[in-house]
């Protein structure tokens, strides 16, 4: 019973309203700083890895390109997610995402979304007329799309399943080349038009589009990645240079050109003309007359080949590990460059040159061992392997192209289907091109990325054993754990 004492509340209104006012501020500060380490951490943040193997790093050359680009680019990742390949594809092109704020991800799963899927069946329709293949890239820049396949993103190799009953096989992935189809994705995609480069014909050059050991379709290829665009030339009757050359290509002539030609060959580099120019071995007999033009451009082309016994692998090869610090040769430096019967490619000696003499700079040299000419009767010497020119703007002449740039080498077989592949050559033929393109962007490398696989063998007993420890073992273990904690409770 109440003894009539009046009951005092536990709090007065006013430590009501502290209280409520206290909480008000405390969740005001906790927001605070969600929100500052939120913006923090968006703007200058570490990303840490515990495994190395999980880490991509971006190529400076693709770092270069995604500095570059300031329009909205949006990727769409159309993929099965359960794919071996997925999850390396996304984390890719994360860090392209991360790199520029320009760049958007979205992905779909076209198996587990079928609404996503279909409405980016009707946005690209145009685009996807023809392609079978389900797990697709689309880049979208401004309505240019560029659409990366897939199956073209990683290289393999066939590898035995150990199996006792029967042989069978398995296609391993052994490297990913998903950066350098993105990137070459992007560069299509982000460029207004694409550059033209022109193959000069008609002198024994190496076949273009040839899927023989001596044709140049891989070159073609490295070019079309680059987002150049090739086409042949002939410079035969009263064809000229096209206005719209950005660069002219030379490879390996065997007969000469005619004195027109040459002509024309040099009044486009005198208009700011870029040329890449590659002799060799079978042109010494019978001079093409591109060699005087080179010497015009303060360049002189050798008249034998060359040998190093200290840096070769057979009798015909030579393999250049000496470099300068230009800009194409630069990354090159540390790695070797393979070469078969390659001439001399060195600055012509000028007494007195004028001031706006051509800037040569030689890029590549042999060992002081080398010699030049048949079983090196010569005395042993350092030789110059190819060369860059530059030129400014001639005074008084008015040109849409800038200044002449210019790129010699005293091998063109180095760049064919078979040896294009071998050392830095691919390497260096992508540095080159950007170089005489001016695109500084890309003068960087990019290769695919070797792809680690762990596999564990396991014979039948160790199987069957680890199969009860994961379904009985630790479940058990859990049970039984919990049954102690009832029985302890219980008493």
């Amino acid at each position: 019973m109440s003894d009539g004492t009046p009951i005092q509340k536990s709090f007065s209104p006013w430590k009501r309203w502290g209280f409520g006012l206290d909480l008000v501020i405390r969740t005001a500060l906790v927001l605070v700083v969600v929100v500052m380490v939120n913006y923090l951490g968006g703007r200058w943040y570490q990303r840490y890895y515990l495994n190395s193997s999980t880490r991509i790093d971006l190529s400076p050359r693709t770092v270069g390109l995604l500095k570059s680009i300031t329009n909205e680019v949006k990727v769409t990742l159309f993929y099965d997610h359960d794919h071996p390949l997925y999850t390396s594809i996304s984390a890719l092109l994360n860090e392209y995402r991360d790199a520029n704020p320009h760049f958007h991800v979205a992905t779909v799963d076209y198996l587990r979304d079928a609404g996503a899927a279909e409405k980016i069946k009707i946005d690209y329709k145009n685009h996807l007329a023809g392609v079978t293949n389900k797990n697709l890239i689309i880049f979208d820049c401004d309505g240019r799309v560029k659409i990366v396949n897939g199956n073209g993103l990683a290289e393999y190799m066939l590898e035995q399943v150990p199996n006792e009953t029967e042989r069978e096989f398995r296609r391993k992935p052994t490297a990913f080349l998903g950066e350098k189809m993105f990137s070459s994705a992007l560069l299509t995609v982000t460029s207004p038009k694409p550059l033209k480069a022109y193959y000069l014909t008609n002198h024994g050059e190496h076949r273009l589009n040839g899927t023989e050991e001596a044709g140049y379709l891989t070159f073609n290829s490295v070019l079309e990645q680059n987002y150049i665009r090739v086409e042949t030339l002939s410079l035969l009757g009263t064809n000229t240079v096209p206005g719209d050359c950005n660069l002219l290509i030379i490879a390996g002539p065997t007969a000469p050109l005619g004195d027109a030609e040459r002509e024309k060959i040099d009044d486009y580099l005198h208009q700011g003309g870029r040329l890449f120019a590659l002799l060799n071995f079978a042109s010494l007999a019978r001079p093409t007359g591109l060699e005087k033009v080179l010497a015009g451009w303060g360049v002189e082309a050798g008249d034998s080949t060359l040998t190093d016994p200290n840096n070769t692998t057979g009798h015909s090869d030579l393999i250049a590990l000496d470099f300068s610090d230009h800009p194409i040769v630069n990354p090159l430096i540390g790695s070797p460059l393979h070469l078969v019967l390659p001439r001399a490619m060195s600055r012509l000696n000028v007494g007195n040159p004028p001031a706006d003499a051509p800037r040569v700079e030689e890029l590549a040299f042999t060992s002081p061992a080398a010699t030049a000419g048949n079983g090196g009767a010569r005395t042993p010497r350092r030789f110059s392997l190819a060369v860059a020119v530059e030129k400014g703007r001639v005074p008084g002449v008015i040109t849409d192209r800038g200044s002449t740039r210019l790129v010699a080498v005293g091998d063109s077989q180095f760049l064919d289907n078979q040896m294009i592949e071998s050392a830095c050559n691919k390497d260096f033929l992508g540095y080159a091109i950007n170089w005489l393109l001016e695109r500084t962007q890309l003068m960087q490398g990019l290769g695919p990325r070797p792809i680690k696989e762990f596999r564990l063998t396991m014979t039948k007993s160790q199987m069957r054993a680890t199969r009860w420890i994961l379904l009985a073992g630790m479940p058990g273990a859990v049970l039984l754990f919990g049954g102690l904690v009832w029985l302890r409770r219980r008493t």
